[in-house]
């Protein structure tokens, strides 16, 4: 069956800020400012002038509608970059990758990546209190103006509430749901997250990151990583979601936290790679995208299709991939999610006919992941897609990789590398 790529696209690594926990270090640089400085950065290091920018972010701003129109436009690329912005949850910044890699031609490249900065998220007005302040410059007379003016008492701010608008349950809350169903311990999740730990330092020590990374605004390195991290600390911490019936598992320690950070990855056409510096680089030969029911798979399960839809397709078994990165927003999450690939009654109800056997552990993040590293929602995708480039290089020729991002509301994508 053929793939939904019909065309020779390339993906060469690009750069990212070093990650920070939120109201840290960064928390007076602006999205803007973290995203100019990345793709600046990236023109410093290749000779390239991308024809497009797509980017890809979640928290939104009321100063931008299109922030990838201002990132170019505060930044050194020229004018004439078209650029377009994109939302997806933590999947942002693989979807604009995918987007890019649809709209190019063989000669032409482009900038993908995403950014957040949860140290700036803006509060605002409730929408009737924004009704109100809205009304009150259309009346006219004293006793109108009077009678508006007692209203102030009504006045509320809008706080975001970090959880999803239909279900009101966050993506911890949703984690922690399936992981109790899916029978998920405490334990496969702590030694999951100690592992990204081990698997981050491991990786910094032979300086696998030392060309990913650029030190910005004061900020050489990854501030969140724990080096001393261990099972007995892990195991030490409470859960956050569920804290009343006992079978509560998950934790800040085997999860994600609020990160600050900007990620780019670059994307081109055949006749345009050979123009690249870097060695870092590989075929963009397949994507999938899924979106399921909340209730009934998980609202972070949908990977899950995804990943089953594009194997069988190019016929493929789990073990036939060899680097496998699966953002980890949570460790129950991941673990949920091999437990379901390894169903053979979920890949029946998928209509998957092929034998896609048990998956290798031992290729999963191996350079460490979003539970170490961070995970500024919309830089997440291009920061494991600039990783696995690398990783892809240093494996040798003829091999592939799989990345695999989760959503909120549901949804995922997942691409197919190969070198």
């Amino acid at each position: 069956m053929m793939g939904k790529i019909n065309k020779e696209i390339w993906l060469v690594s690009g750069l990212r800020t070093p990650f920070v926990k939120e109201n840290r270090e960064l928390k007076d640089i602006s999205a803007i400012a973290l995203s100019v400085s990345v793709v600046n950065n990236m023109r410093h290091k290749e000779p390239i002038k991308p024809d497009y920018l797509g980017w890809g972010t979640v928290v939104p701003n009321l100063a931008y509608s299109n922030i990838a129109r201002d990132i170019v436009l505060e930044s050194e690329l020229a004018d004439q970059t078209v650029a377009f912005s994109t939302t997806m949850a933590c999947a942002s910044s693989v979807l604009s990758t995918i987007q890019l890699a649809s709209m190019i031609t063989d000669d032409e490249t482009a900038i993908s990546g995403g950014v957040e900065s949860f140290s700036n998220v803006q509060l605002g007005l409730s929408n009737e209190t924004s009704k109100w302040v809205k009304g009150g410059r259309q009346l006219h007379g004293i006793m109108a103006k009077l009678k508006w003016a007692w209203e102030i008492f009504k006045f509320k701010l809008y706080i975001p509430p970090g959880v999803n608008r239909i279900t009101g349950k966050s993506m911890g809350q949703h984690a922690e749901i399936t992981a109790q169903r899916l029978g998920i311990s405490r334990n496969a999740q702590d030694a999951l997250a100690l592992v990204s730990h081990k698997n981050y330092f491991k990786a910094k020590n032979e300086g696998f990151f030392s060309d990913l990374i650029f030190p910005a605004f004061t900020v050489a390195e990854d501030l969140i990583p724990r080096k001393d991290t261990t099972m007995e600390k892990l195991s030490a911490l409470s859960p956050v979601f569920d804290r009343t019936s006992g079978k509560g598992s998950i934790t800040a320690g085997n999860s994600s936290l609020f990160t600050d950070g900007a990620a780019g990855v670059w994307v081109a056409g055949k006749n345009r790679i050979d123009e690249f510096h870097s060695p870092y680089r590989a075929r963009l030969t397949d994507w999938e995208t899924a979106a399921v029911n909340i209730e009934e798979e998980g609202i972070l399960m949908s990977p899950t299709f995804a990943i089953a839809r594009l194997l069988e397709r190019n016929k493929l078994t789990y073990n036939e991939i060899d680097i496998w990165e699966i953002h980890e927003a949570f460790a129950a999450q991941v673990l949920s999610t091999i437990s379901i690939l390894e169903s053979p009654s979920h890949l029946d109800r998928m209509g998957v006919k092929s034998k896609l056997g048990n998956f290798p552990m031992e290729k999963l993040n191996i350079k460490g992941s979003s539970i170490s590293i961070g995970h500024p929602f919309g830089a997440t995708g291009a920061r494991i897609i600039s990783q696995t480039l690398k990783q892809l290089h240093l494996a040798g020729a003829n091999k592939k990789a799989l990345i695999s991002v989760c959503a909120d509301g549901g949804l995922g994508a997942v691409i197919l590398l190969e070198n």
